[in-house]
């Protein structure tokens, strides 16, 4: 179902949470809200649920303007930061809430919450309560509880904020599958640029209240709308402006700066001569920052097999990857 949020504004007393906000999320597309602390991603969430009335501004679904329906109307699963499922309830007790307070018969109930647990990868945690879960597990079965009532829409506030590294990686990679096998439009509110890279096909950049920039993660990624969009989605350094180094292409509109993977980091041959100075390892790419004569900090990628004896303190030539 398409989601329209047309002009939508938002004050809690003196803050402006948001100011004019316009939308469009597509049918089947997984859209993330990403922005610092308080932008105004998480009161956007709770405005198309029904949790929050805007003060100004319509929601759209499928055309048919649902901004004064209740929650109960709204055609939704939703899925908080503390999954917020019943602690005096199984598994299987949380996943049936739903579909008992819609009057549905034991043995489509019973069937349905089977295929969700099945789906989420935990059938065999049907028997147990919260608290006999790890927060991984208590996220999969609130997920399964969201769409056991089989919505056309699903939310997800900061769903795996509380949740250590591993297993929030494991859970994107699992929600991105997700995503492929079930027909449902996905709205995910993160304030982890890079987690939200990962899993979305739109990415929309919010600051104060305002949406900055809405698209592809790889488009704004490579042309952000501005300095605060270019800073906050990845990395970009200050191109060098003396030495022999040959000018690379700029990566947006903002003149002078080059994403990571727009540097060569050679032994030898012809570019500027710099030193290397940090060097932090992940498991395919290896983060570079080197300085210049100049004093300029450059910070670049390099797969790990190209690495070599690249060490800090070591002098070595920076070259463009891209040429104008």
């Amino acid at each position: 179902m398409t989601i329209l949020l047309e002009n939508l504004s938002k004050n809690y007393g003196s803050l402006r949470a948001l100011r004019n906000v316009n939308l469009e999320i597509p049918t089947g597309s997984l859209t993330a809200l990403v922005g610092p602390s308080g932008s105004g991603k998480s009161t956007l969430l709770r405005i198309r649920a029904g949790f929050e009335v805007p003060d100004t501004g319509r929601v759209w679904l499928d055309g048919q303007n649902i901004t004064g329906r209740p929650p109960a109307e709204r055609e939704f699963g939703v899925v908080f930061q503390n999954y917020a499922l019943f602690p005096h309830r199984t598994a299987y007790e949380n996943v049936s809430f739903g579909l008992e307070r819609r009057g549905i018969p034991e043995p489509e109930r019973s069937e349905r919450v089977k295929r969700r647990l099945n789906l989420v990868g935990r059938h065999e945690l049907a028997d147990r309560y919260p608290n006999q879960l790890s927060g991984g597990q208590r996220q999969r079965i609130a997920l399964a509880r969201a769409l056991a009532p089989e919505p056309n829409v699903l939310l997800l506030d900061e769903p795996f904020a509380a949740l250590d590294p591993k297993v929030r990686r494991d859970l994107r990679e699992w929600i991105r599958r997700l995503h492929e096998e079930v027909c449902v439009t996905i709205l995910l509110v993160t304030h982890d640029q890079q987690e939200a890279r990962e899993v979305a096909d739109q990415l929309v950049i919010f600051r104060n209240g305002r949406r900055e920039q809405a698209d592809k993660p790889t488009e704004i990624y490579d042309w952000p709308a501005n300095g605060f969009v270019r800073g906050f989605v990845g990395h970009a350094s200050q191109r060098p402006e003396t030495g022999p180094l040959t000018p690379g292409r700029d990566f947006g509109p903002t003149a002078g700066l080059v994403r990571p993977h727009g540097w060569l980091l050679e032994k030898e041959g012809e570019g500027l001569p710099v030193e290397v100075k940090h060097v932090c390892y992940g498991e395919t790419l290896v983060s570079v920052e080197v300085s210049t004569p100049q004093k300029t900090n450059v910070r670049l990628q390099i797969h790990r097999c190209r690495l070599g004896d690249r060490k800090p303190g070591r002098k070595v030539i920076l070259k463009p990857r891209l040429k104008v």
